[in-house]
This record gives C-alpha cells, structure tokens and sequence, in this order.
C-alpha cells in the first residue's frame, strides 16, 4: 500500500522552505559581516582603532547568531565571512602589537584560518608602505618577520589544495607581495643611504666653503 504522497511532498516542501530561509539569512547576514571587516581595516590604516574595535565586535557578533542559523548542513556559507572576521582580528593584533590569535580562540574552521591569515598579508604590504612613505621605518622589521612568518608556517599545506580550494593561490599571490616588499625596503634603503652619503658629501664641502684653511 503507498504512503500518502500529498503528506509526504507537504512535509519535505516544508523541510525545503525552511532550509532556503535560513540560506537567505546566512547571504544577507555574511554580507554584511565582510562589510564590517572591511570598514575595521580601513579604520586600522587610518589609525581609528576604537572604530576598528566597534566594527569587530559587530562582526563577531553577527558570526556567533549565524552559527545558530547555519547549523550542520549549511556551514559552507559561513566560509567567506569566517576568512574576512580572521584577516580583520589578525590585522588587528598586528597593528596593535599583539600575540596573534589562535584558531581556538577565533573558533573559526581550519580552511577559513589560513586564508584569512594568509590575505593579512596584503594589509601589511599596504600598511609598510605607508610607513615607508611617511618616513616612519622603525616598525618594518617586525611587520616583515610577521607576514615571513605566516607565509612560512602555512606553506607546506600547499599539498592539500584539493581539501582547502584556492590555497596554493593564496599562497603564491602572498609570495609576490612578499617579495615586492623585499625589493621595495631594499630599494627604499639603498635610496636613503644615497641621500645620507650625499648629506655627509654637502655638510663636508660647506664646511670646507667655510672655512677656505682647511
């Protein structure tokens, strides 16, 4: 004897419904978490580190609810939002001079983990060449080490780029940076020991200009 069909397709289309409702809520919240991430970055380079701080907050919170909504079978959506939460905490710990945070203690998924790390690594470029521009070179040592770093421990998962689609990606993108920086600090130094040279140059022949006797 059949089961009553009607009943049955009822109870799935209803199953079905509410598995697209809770999709649409994980698109619509996700997006904006990124926006939040993002204004957090742009606060860090503006040096507006409470407003960073607020917009942190608003995204973390924002994660914590969409776990709910997300449960087991959904958690793929979560992924974007989890990378952008991670590359904005990192960055934030970075420019503040923190110990970077943990996979634990952001309770993000392994894959979202690594990207993020590995897309701070772009921020630091940007923000070691505003530094450089405006004559504030002190820190640059420590940032370089820091992406250098990254860069290194997160590389021999390269072999598992079939389990984290678009690692190696990353990974390579993070490596040009890395070596733009390398060559831009280089040809910064090699610019400022000229101009160095130079001054020492310009003070010896004023000085001898001064004084005709010596």
């Amino acid at each position: 004897m059949l089961p009553n069909l009607e009943t049955e397709v009822e109870e799935i289309k209803k199953n079905l419904k509410g598995v697209e409702d809770r999709r649409e809520m994980l698109i619509k919240g996700t997006r904006d978490i990124v926006i939040h991430c993002s204004k957090s970055i742009v606060s860090l380079h503006n040096g507006e580190i409470h407003n960073a701080d607020q917009f942190i907050k608003k995204a973390d919170e924002s994660l914590r609810n969409l776990k709910d909504v997300a449960q087991e079978d959904l958690q793929k959506y979560l992924g974007i939002a989890e990378q952008e939460l991670v590359e904005a905490k990192i960055f934030y710990c970075i420019i503040q001079n923190q110990i970077l945070l943990n996979l634990q203690e952001l309770k993000v998924s392994d894959a979202s983990y690594i990207m993020g790390l590995l897309d701070c690594v772009g921020e630091v470029k940007r923000l070691i060449y505003d530094k450089i521009r405006l004559g504030n070179s002190d820190d640059i040592p420590r940032l370089f080490d820091i992406i250098e770093s990254i860069f290194g421990s997160i590389y021999p998962l390269s072999v598992y780029d079939n389990l984290i689609p678009g690692l190696r990606k990353k990974l390579d993108v993070a490596r040009i940076l890395i070596e733009d920086i390398r060559a831009f600090i280089a040809e910064e130094k090699g610019r400022s020991d000229l101009i160095h040279r130079f001054d020492e140059f310009e003070a010896r022949t004023s000085s001898r200009s001064d004084n005709p006797s010596v």
